[in-house]
């Protein structure tokens, strides 16, 4: 995973905390609910990333 990917997909966790931190504080539900989301999506980002990972070092250790 690239630094670029994992710098990428923890600024949206953050972003997704806050908003639903927000939103519980303001009692807003959508901007918890899109915060949640946020999150989950970064979560999903970081598991591709990681098979991919996973991935090329199968690949890798069948060159050896």
């Amino acid at each position: 995973m690239g630094l670029d990917d994992k710098i990428s997909n923890k600024a949206e966790d953050l972003g997704g905390k806050l908003k639903e931190g927000t939103g519980n504080a303001t009692g807003d539900d959508e901007l918890k609910a899109e915060g949640k989301g946020d999150q989950a999506s970064a979560s999903l980002k970081d598991g591709v990333e990681h098979v991919k990972d996973a991935a090329g070092d199968v690949k890798d250790a069948f060159k050896k």
